[in-house]
């Protein structure tokens, strides 16, 4: 490229100064030969700049002559000699280094030429001596760090290395070598931190990446592992390490995943590693551990690889699902089939390896497990066993063969004598006592196998096999079955096999744990891994049909009834009748009557309808209105009942019973009892009965009977459901037309709770009474009797659960209960106060049981609370919608109950609230007009347009605002709330309208609320006091507001209305009887209230002041002080105590000192600060000021 024509004066100017300088230096070396520097400094500028080494050599050769102490001229000397005397170089080097010991440059060169002459004890000695001589000589440290990694001597390594990192600290190479030196050592945090340094410093580091990766897979960070070896890849795909390493932790990461039951996840990240494993064998086929490596992957696949079930919504065939458990089985069978090759492969590459012989043993035996003729094989020996045999002939006294022997051999002896041998190889070998329990169980000899379980569970507690053969010897071992259940449930947690987790929901069936969610998930795992088990899908429907998963189990059943179609074995015919039975109990729980009436038809022309299935198809007939079918299989049912065992013909008589009732009613069911032998009252399942009929009967026709068989009743479990019966007995028989007698009920449960207080029954029974009752001050009490421990504690009997009635508690107290008074002050000595805590437990609840939907529809409506109290903050608001999105979602709310047509227009009213708080008024009318189109009484489709008034009042709607007002007139509802919330639209919007809203609106929706009537036409008042006031209408508002306080006179919220009322008179009309009566209810406010309510105080000293009581001022002004938090004072707070600091710089005395700390001017400036909009604090400042 040619140069411009300044750019060339530029050099030229350049040239002739270096010309000039060369001269002048060389000038100077001739005025002056001796001068050591002179000659230097002409050698080094010849050297670098001139370029010149020859006659730079010789300038620095009279150098050195003239002055021998010059360490850097013979580092030149020893550059300028290294490629032509490596002699004279060395030497050169050596002395450079002698003088000057932080010459790195000089020292390196040496090193290297010592090290390529293969020196190496030489170079030791040079870099020890350089080290010794001089802290600085990083170089030296370095090189000794590299030699003694060399030699393993990794701690001398550490310490060297750390030091040359002082001086080189942006080295990769050192932060490489000293994390191997970490790693050695087994430091392997501090390897991977030096590893990283190395990274940073040069992303392509390839070793460091592997190192790391490898470290990551020791510590069991086998994800981290992966991502590291990924990187390295990443920079060389074809690297052998690298690819085995991936491979590696990709096997590592599955099992991982394996034994926490994610089957699926295992498998994917087998099918990644499988791949890599290919990828290696076509690098590197020669080598025996890589295709070990792919016989692992493989045979870890054939293991882990789930079957896929598919949707539960689509309906399964025989056929369909024989294809997909075939497909599942020939999947595993190739991946072993692989397994057992490679392994084969590799036993040709290393065949002195005794381990391979073990692997081929342990593939070649799941293969056989595949077959459908496993276990009919003549054969004297499998190949498995010959494979073991090959291992031992290698190495005979490895305990671990024998073991394996133990376990692949299908000969007991054979089994037994290798169990032995290897425990008299290592007696502390806790495996093999696991096994031989297990083979002593086989055979038999339950005792011989307790006491090897035993032995192998002391030694290693860890083992799963033990834990699972306790639990199958409970009744040896004489195990309660919630122990057997804890004893499965370690074995699955240990380890998750098929085998184990059905074990755990058979023991759950007995233990009535079925519904834990630990259950769930062994049951859903075995699914996955034993699909061709009718009692793995058998069992998983019990686990849905506790937990109401009712389609769940209905799809459950169907499949174990497919998997006994294709059972190669045979199947017992109490096998089929069971799966048949549960899917018609499933199919009735779901609502489907007519398909489980066709499946007892089906049983009972096959001749394998029982009793529980003759229970199920009545019910059912009566469900389809098949009255008079229904009856006649009753009749079958109890003419079956004598040759019943006594549990099954106490629940068939129990049903009959209840039947008789449904279908027949009241009488029947009552001379039936009475005609029914005497002994089956002793039964408590049909003394239950008995009684619940007797409870319903006012002629008490089954008052002997009843009362008669409860002296039978001896346990403590069955007299505390005898009061329990009893209570609900009182209900019925002591109300009335329009209310339950609540109050007996509540007054038996309270006797019985003085002799059984424990009784989470009677407290949960207690606790749903105070909150059904009418009597609202009874609600904070509820929320205190109920037991929130464990969901599946017995805090779950009865109607309600615990947590179930915190959470309604605090709904129905309408105030969550705050500490924090930033939110609200409670007005009301009734008060919810374990509110704040319901939301907590009710969390807890949906942790433990996330499928229960009553739980969620209570959270949801408690953080509703908590969201209206805070004033609705966007956080809760957010977490609200998208709880209320899941919920909706819920199969549940498809259903036409009632009840959970009621819950979905609850949460669709809650989403309409939610969506008019946030400014979503288009939302806000979607969700109410969907929760108005439910088929629901009119009594609460009524607030459903109420919150359509509200929503159309916030855009200024009053076409529609007035229809739905309208709508609501003529809905009606039997809550006084309601009217109580249309009156305020009523006034508030001018809303017009023939039917005005009056106190017989609410006589008409009260006639069960006669203990509460008083307080209802008091809050009514109240709500007329405040429109009255928002109108300014006081004459209107002191009357009503007055009224209201004379009906409840406890209620402090009323009284401070009522004195705010007369204030506004008393200054309108300037009446000191006005100010007289404001003293009054202000002073009741204050008497009343749970804690100080703010402003009271302050109202109270402004009437006291203007009646002349100045001490009473006084008193007031400081207890309002002290009712506010200090971040929440308000400005005229601040003012007011201006004029007590006044009074007390006049001279008066005060026994506080809270209004002398501050100056007059100095309150007032605060209630500025505070509200800087007054005028009255501006002027008042400026008179101060002057």
């Amino acid at each position: 490229m040619l140069k411009s024509g300044e750019e060339q004066e530029e050099d030229l100017e350049k040239q002739r100064a270096a010309v000039v300088e060369l001269r002048e230096l060389e000038k100077s070396v001739e005025a002056n030969p001796d001068d050591p520097s002179l000659r230097f400094n002409l050698a080094v500028y010849l050297w670098e700049r001139c370029e010149c080494k020859e006659k730079a050599a010789e300038h620095f050769v009279v150098a050195v002559k003239l002055n021998p102490q010059n360490a850097t001229a013979f580092k030149y000397l020893g550059h300028y000699y290294y490629e032509k005397e490596k002699v004279r170089a060395l030497k050169c080097y050596q002395r450079a280094v002698s003088l000057n010991p932080d010459d790195s440059q000089s020292g390196d060169a040496l090193c290297d030429m010592l090290d390529q002459t293969g020196k190496e004890t030489l170079e030791l000695s040079l870099c020890t001596e350089a080290s010794q001589k001089s802290p600085r000589a990083f170089w030296a440290f370095r090189r000794l760090g590299y030699i003694h990694l060399h030699h393993n001597r990794c701690s001398e390594a550490v310490h060297t290395l750390q030091h040359a990192i002082r001086g080189f600290l942006t080295s990769p190479d050192l932060w490489e070598a000293l994390g191997l030196a970490y790693q050695k050592l087994g430091m392997y945090t501090a390897a991977t931190k030096s590893y990283g340094r190395a990274i940073e410093l040069e992303d392509r580091r390839v070793f460091a990446l592997i190192q790391s990766g490898n470290i990551f897979l020791t510590l069991g960070n086998f994800q981290k592992g992966v991502e590291q070896f990924q990187r390295a890849l990443e920079i060389s795909p074809q690297n052998v390490s690298a690819n085995y390493g991936l491979a590696s932790g990709l096997l590592a990461w599955s099992k991982e995943c394996m034994n926490m039951g994610a089957f699926r996840w295992g498998a994917s990240l087998l099918e990644d590693a499988c791949k890599v494993a290919d990828k290696i064998a076509q690098l590197a086929g020669n080598f025996s551990c890589i295709w070990k490596l792919h016989g692992d992957i493989q045979l870890n696949y054939a293991k882990c690889f789930p079957w896929m079930e598919d949707d539960q919504s689509v309906e399964y065939d025989v056929e369909s699902f024989h294809a997909s458990i075939l497909t599942w089985k020939q999947t595993c069978y190739l991946a072993s089939t692989s397994a057992k090759r490679s392994y084969q492969r590799a036993l040709h590459l290393a065949p002195w390896q005794a381990n391979l012989y073990i692997d081929i043993g342990i593939a070649s035996d799941l293969i056989s497990s595949m077959n459908e003729n496993h276990g009919y094989d003549q054969h004297p020996w499998q190949l498995s066993e010959k494979m073991v045999l090959g291992a031992l002939l290698l190495e005979g006294d490895n305990y671990e063969f024998w073991v394996a022997l133990g376990c692949l051999s299908g000969h007991n002896a054979l089994r037994q004598h290798a169990l032995i041998r290897g425990l008299q190889l290592d007696v502390s070998l806790a495996v093999a006592w696991a096994y031989l329990g297990k083979l002593y169980r086989e055979e038999g000899e339950k005792n011989l196998a307790r006491l090897a379980f035993d032995c192998s569970r002391s030694i290693d507690p860890s083992l799963s096999l033990p834990w699972a053969g306790m639990s199958a010897d409970c009744q040896i071992r004489e195990l309660t079955p919630e122990e057997a259940f804890e004893s499965c449930s370690r074995a699955v947690q240990i380890l998750p096999v098929a085998e184990f987790q059905i074990g755990l929901a058979k023991l759950a069936l007995i233990s009535g744990s079925l519904a834990s969610s630990q259950v769930f998930g062994a049951i859903r795992q075995a699914v996955q891994k034993a699909p061709h088990y009718p009692e793995t899908h058998n069992l998983h429907g019990l686990v849905c049909e506790a937990r109401s998963e009712y389609q769940a189990a209905i799809t459950s059943f169907r499949l174990a009834r497919c998997a006994i179609n294709i059972s190669s074995g045979d199947t017992s015919k109490s096998h089929f009748q069971k799966i048949a039975v549960n899917l018609a109990r499933s199919l009735s729980k779901a609502g489907y009557a007519a398909d489980a009436v066709q499946e007892c038809e089906s049983l009972r022309k096959k001749g394998m309808l029982d009793s529980e299935g003759m229970q199920i198809h009545a019910f059912c007939l009566w469900q389809l209105g098949e009255n008079d079918h229904a009856l006649s299989v009753v009749r079958n049912l109890a003419s079956s009942v004598s040759a019943m065992e006594r549990a099954l013909a106490a629940a068939s008589v129990s049903f009959i019973c209840r039947m008789l009732y449904y279908i027949s009613g009241l009488d029947l069911a009552v001379s039936s009892i009475l005609k029914m032998p005497k002994e089956f009252l002793q039964s408590t399942k049909v003394w239950i009965v008995a009684s619940a009929i007797h409870a319903l009967d006012h002629s008490n026709r089954l008052a002997q009977a009843v009362s008669s068989s409860h002296y039978s009743l001896l346990s403590h479990d069955e007299i505390i459901e005898k009061h329990y019966l009893t209570a609900l007995a009182k209900l019925v028989k002591h109300g009335s037309d329009y209310c339950l007698g609540f109050q007996s009920g509540i007054s038996h449960i309270k006797k019985a709770l003085h002799s059984y207080p424990y009784s989470n029954l009677l407290r949960n029974l207690l606790g749903h009474l105070l909150l059904s009752c009418e009597e609202w001050k009874e609600t904070h009490v509820a929320s205190r009797c109920c037991v929130t421990e464990a969901p599946n504690c017995a805090s779950k009997q009865g109607l309600k659960s615990g947590c179930e009635i915190l959470g309604a508690g605090a709904v129905a107290c309408y105030a969550i209960g705050h500490e924090d008074p930033k939110f609200s002050y409670p007005a009301c000595g009734y008060q919810c106060h374990n509110g704040p805590g319901a939301v907590q437990e009710l969390q807890k609840y949906m942790r433990q049981e996330p499928w229960n939907h009553r739980a969620q529809y209570l959270l949801i409506l408690n953080l509703l609370q908590k969201a209206r109290e805070e004033r609705f903050p966007s956080k809760i608001c957010a977490i609200l919608e998208r709880l209320i999105l899941v919920a909706l979602s819920n199969e549940f709310y498809s259903r036409e109950s009632m009840s959970y047509q009621y819950q979905k227009f609850q949460l669709l009213l809650c989403a309409s609230e939610i969506s008019l708080q946030g400014g979503n008024i288009a939302g806000c009318i979607k969700h109410a007009k969907n929760a108005s189109s439910l088929l629901l009484p009119n009594n609460y489709l009524f607030f459903g347009h109420l919150l359509l008034c509200r929503a159309y009042a916030a855009v200024d709607d009053h076409t529609n605002l007035q229809q739905q007002y309208i709508r609501c007139i003529e809905l009606k509802t039997d809550y006084n709330i309601g009217w109580m919330c249309l009156k305020m639209i009523e006034s508030l919007y001018n809303v017009e309208s023939d039917s005005k809203i009056s106190v017989l609106s609410l006589k008409e929706c009260s006639k069960e609320w006669k203990n509460s009537w008083n307080m209802w036409i008091a809050v009514f008042n109240f709500v007329l006091g405040l429109i009255s006031l928002w109108k300014e209408e006081y004459f209107s508002a002191e009357e009503s507001l007055a009224e209201a306080c004379s009906l409840a006179s406890s209620e402090s919220c009323l009284f401070l209305c009522h004195g705010v009322a007369c204030m506004k008179l008393a200054r309108q009309f300037c009446s000191s009887d006005y100010l007289s009566l404001a003293v009054s209810s202000l002073t009741s406010a204050h008497a009343n209230s749970v804690i100080p309510l703010p402003l009271v105080s302050l109202l109270l000293a402004q009437a006291e002041g203007s009646l002349g009581s100045k001490r009473n001022w006084e008193k007031n002004l400081r207890f309002e002080w002290y009712s506010w938090p200090p971040e929440m004072r308000p400005a005229e707070l601040f003012f007011q105590m201006h004029l007590l600091s006044i009074q007390s710089e006049a001279g008066f005395k005060t026994p506080s000192t809270v209004e002398v700390c501050q100056s007059p001017l100095k309150w007032v400036l605060r209630a500025i600060h505070t509200n800087p909009s007054s005028l009255r604090y501006w002027n008042i400042l400026h008179k101060l000021m002057e």
